[in-house]
């Protein structure tokens, strides 16, 4: 078995999630080791917590930087146990993102190997790593803090898309919260309260049509409703009832100016719990040089964010770009399909020695 695989097998073995935090640092570890005892110099950095490991040249830059992360959604033990079935590899964080850091510690071993050879350092190495251990959480003290300690000319996160398709497109994120208030009464006697959940309802229904959209592909703003919670008693008319919308949105959406029109419109409250940049990745040489070594793969959008919504704000451009998985994460059939990966290999691998 190629050691992409071996090694994606070895971190999936991590119960790495948020609620065994020390699982994600003994796989940090795991990888420091890995690094060590190929003879490549790396960086651990912590941030609240949460650890990242970076392998860059000696002056903190690096031309192509590839991002990925080891922290995975729940899973039941027997999911931490990978196996191979039908030239899938099947474990928790197969496709997301665990094959992405095994796939980027054989790459940037096996650089180090060829700049080596030609009797050069790790200064001239091509290729970089940021793997972190929050990306589930939202990717704030993982690959936000780090990549304000590095220089790179391109990034290629390792978290989505396809072999036959290049992502450099994602919608940002605006979390809403809407409020509708009203007066407690009996159950009994409903005519003498006024019912928040009714209001809420309503102020809903008038969020509801500035989503009414329609475009190629559903790349336009889309919100869903979340989370709802109000009421203390059946027998109680509802004075509070609050509700969470994950909205989703694009380049063409103002939502400073969607969200004052919906403050005008309704009876309750919304507050912006949470607002995430949208990932616009820019042209540049090196996406012309992968696009031809990868035989010119489509290039599209994503619904989803992934961290590299963070490279913008540091003048990064880059990618989003990944294996075949079916569209299998965070499932319990999750997978990686074999001969993608190392497909996936070959073409990382012929990029970057290009630029050796």
């Amino acid at each position: 078995m190629h050691r992409v695989v071996d090694l994606t097998k070895d971190l999936i073995r991590f119960k790495s999630m948020h609620s065994r935090p020390e699982e994600i640092r003994n796989c940090m570890d795991f990888m420091e080791s890995h690094l060590a005892r190929h003879g490549v110099g790396y960086r651990r950095i912590e941030e609240n917590g949460v650890p990242t490991l970076l392998v860059l040249r000696p002056d903190g830059t690096v031309p192509v930087l590839l991002m990925s992360h080891v922290d995975v959604v729940d899973a039941p033990e027997e999911l931490f146990h990978p196996r191979v079935e039908n030239d899938r590899l099947y474990g928790r964080g197969s496709i997301d993102d665990k094959y992405a850091a095994a796939l980027s510690l054989v790459l940037v071993v096996e650089q180090m190997e060829k700049l080596k050879a030609r009797g050069k350092t790790q200064a001239d190495l091509p290729c970089g790593l940021l793997i972190s251990g929050d990306e589930e959480i939202g990717g704030h003290n993982g690959a936000q803090a780090a990549l304000a300690q590095l220089k790179a000319e391109f990034a290629i996160a390792l978290d989505g898309g396809h072999l036959r398709k290049i992502v450099v497109k994602e919608k940002g994120i605006v979390r809403l919260k809407l409020i509708g208030r009203g007066k407690t009464a009996h159950g009994a006697r409903p005519w003498l309260g006024e019912n928040a959940i009714e209001n809420l309802i309503s102020d809903y229904l008038k969020i509801k049509r500035h989503f009414e959209l329609t475009a190629p592909g559903h790349w336009h703003r889309t919100l869903n409703f979340s989370r709802i919670q109000a009421g203390k008693a059946a027998n109680q008319v509802p004075d509070y009832a609050e509700a969470l919308f994950d909205v989703r949105y694009t380049e063409n959406d103002d939502m400073e100016a969607v969200v004052a029109a919906i403050r005008r419109e309704i009876k309750g409250e919304v507050e912006v719990v949470e607002r995430e940049p949208l990932f616009q990745g820019g042209h540049t040489p090196y996406l012309d040089r992968l696009m031809a070594v990868a035989g010119n793969p489509e290039i599209g959008c994503e619904h989803g964010a992934s961290d590299a919504r963070f490279l913008s704000a540091f003048g990064i451009p880059g990618i989003v770009w990944g294996p075949d998985g079916d569209n299998s994460a965070h499932a319990v059939d999750e997978h990686v399909n074999i001969d993608s990966l190392l497909a996936l290999h070959r073409i990382l691998d012929e990029f970057l020695t290009g630029w050796l």
